[in-house]
């Protein structure tokens, strides 16, 4: 049987489930719309597709590592109740390690990625449908190095922050201190010249403009500004960074003086950048619990 757009049209509207889920699902049952409707409510897509425009900020930063491939992965859910559930903590697991096994480089690539429990996207679905709260890959990176190298990777509060770094030479427990560092001390950046030249514009304005408003002249005020530049770099940037074990050493100068060199650093915060929920958990679960 012809699958129509209209159909198609006509099952998302009954649904919320997503244009392609509901094709598949018509081809599926040929054409049946209620057939089609509990293919998707048995796949946990009708129920998890409602759920879609809920705000999810909340979830787990981890880490996983194998030889000289790596992956930092931020899964989010609505509360952090359920980010302590172990269905959600076991669904991360089989994220993490599914990607650590393969060259995923997008969210989209990634959902196709194949584990024990269907792809990941299916997984993601099924768990939704089951926890009953929205769940959502939000972001991943897949890190190698070389054999001369050490992968740092430290999580912090029980996983709402997760940093990995790749330090050349040294050791891992080196790598592991400069991982703490990124962690707690919130760096945006590896190095100074990675700070964006609109940033950096935008500080050097501002810093001008406080020293000419302190009543210096705007040559002398020019020279503050180059000063007041390293500072923001110290604040901003990893390798700048005060060394949080000896404060007399910059992060960059103690990998250094341990025969290191810093490669790169990457850092996830859970639900940094995103909207929170701010309505009341407890008056909903009263509420399903009414049947409200």
């Amino acid at each position: 049987m012809e699958i129509t757009a209209s159909m198609v049209k006509d099952l998302r509207e009954k649904t919320g489930a997503g244009m392609m889920d509901c094709k598949k699902a018509l081809s599926e049952t040929n054409g049946n719309m209620e057939e089609a409707i509990n293919w998707l409510r048995e796949k946990g897509i009708a129920k998890s597709a409602k759920k879609e425009s809920r705000i999810a900020a909340e979830g787990l930063a981890s880490i996983y590592v194998e030889g000289n491939k790596a992956v930092i992965l931020e899964v989010n859910s609505e509360t952090d109740f359920v980010s302590k559930n172990a269905e959600f903590t076991n669904m991360i697991d089989t994220i993490g390690k599914a990607l650590l096994q393969s060259n995923a480089t997008t969210v989209d690539e990634a959902k196709e990625v194949v584990t024990a429990e269907g792809t990941i996207g299916e997984l993601i679905v099924n768990k939704t449908a089951k926890i009953g709260e929205k769940l959502s890959l939000r972001r991943f990176a897949i890190v190698t190095k070389n054999d001369d190298e050490f992968f740092g990777s430290y999580i912090h509060m029980g996983g709402k922050i997760a940093a990995l770094t790749v330090i050349k030479g040294a050791s891992e427990d080196v790598a592991k201190d400069v991982a703490m560092q990124a962690a707690a001390m919130k760096p945006l950046y590896t190095f100074p010249s990675e700070v964006p030249a609109d940033v950096l514009d935008n500080e050097k304005s501002v810093l001008k403009e406080q020293a000419m408003n302190e009543g210096k002249p705007a040559d002398i005020a020019e020279k503050m500004v180059e000063g007041r530049i390293k500072k923001f770099y110290k604040e901003i940037c990893l390798s700048e960074q005060a060394f949080i074990k000896d404060g007399d050493l910059s992060v960059e100068k103690y990998v250094t003086n341990n025969g290191g060199e810093i490669k790169s650093m990457i850092r996830y915060e859970v639900g940094e950048g995103m909207t929170k929920r701010n309505d009341n958990f407890a008056e909903e679960v009263m509420n399903q619990v009414k049947g409200n």
